[in-house]
């Protein structure tokens, strides 16, 4: 008999549990953001959430999606570009923890450093307004421009007070960015894109952002759920030791934990 009721208080304990088990939808971009929740999701499983990954091809559609309520969570943007998303489109999102960064790196097919480009050589940026900023920033510390230091994180080529090589910028969707190398001088490019494209920030960038950059990725919530305990299971999957190592292991010094 008390072998039979302690197989029933066992099978009651694992039906409970498997009660309590939450599923959450959490939007990524295809690459590293999305090879990282891969390894978050087995993390997340053992603290009793399971996720559901969901991959979009775009910046723009996965903070829409999370805020018609399509997904939980996010995890594919830096801070600025969030806060750039919540002032022009009133999304009531927050961050509630940082992942990697990713360093923007300029690349071309065509020249071996940015000293080599000619008069008048069409560079090309994301079309997005903080990436857009982020990449003439880059440009403007390699010396290759100087940018009105009031755009800030938002400059735009209105924003260029100096040009003496006349680069005419391509303004193009970030995702498009790696396949316009064959017909401009020089792109530059999220770490996202060009790695699933086949190239490295380390050996194949001419030019990369440095150290101090203030575009650490996060993961984004509705403002509601900032305090669910799901939430708090998500990020504390992602700060686990094993994803950090998965990170330097897998993405070799391209990627950056940020936490």
């Amino acid at each position: 008999m008390k072998k039979l009721i302690l197989a029933a208080s066992l099978a009651l304990a694992v039906a409970t549990g498997a009660a309590q088990a939450e599923t959450i939808k959490v939007g990524v971009t295809p690459g590293e953001h999305a090879q990282i929740m891969e390894k978050v999701k087995e993390v997340a499983a053992k603290k009793g959430l399971d996720i559901e990954i969901l991959e979009f091809s775009d910046y723009v559609v996965p903070n829409q999606a999370l805020a018609d309520g399509d997904l939980n969570a996010n995890s594919f943007q830096h801070q600025p570009y969030l806060d750039n998303q919540i002032a022009d489109r009133g999304f009531d999102l927050v961050s509630i923890g940082k992942t990697i960064t990713t360093p923007m790196g300029v690349y071309s097919k065509k020249v071996k450093n940015l000293g080599e480009l000619a008069d008048g050589a069409t560079v090309a940026i994301p079309n997005d307004p903080t990436n857009g900023g982020r990449a003439l920033l880059i440009l403007a510390k390699q010396g290759l421009i100087k940018v009105n230091p009031d755009a800030g994180l938002k400059a735009t080529p209105a924003d260029v007070t100096e040009n003496p090589k006349n680069i005419q910028f391509s303004e193009l969707d970030a995702a498009q960015l790696p396949r316009s190398l064959d017909d401009v001088d020089a792109a530059v490019i999220n770490t996202n894109y060009a790695m699933e494209a086949g190239l490295h920030p380390k050996t194949d960038a001419i030019a990369i952002e440095d150290a101090e950059s203030p575009y650490a990725n996060v993961i984004v919530v509705k403002s509601a759920d900032k305090d669910a305990p799901w939430a708090k299971t998500l990020v504390e999957a992602y700060h686990d030791d094993s994803i950090k190592a998965f990170i330097n292991d897998e993405f070799k010094g391209a990627l950056i934990p940020s936490w």
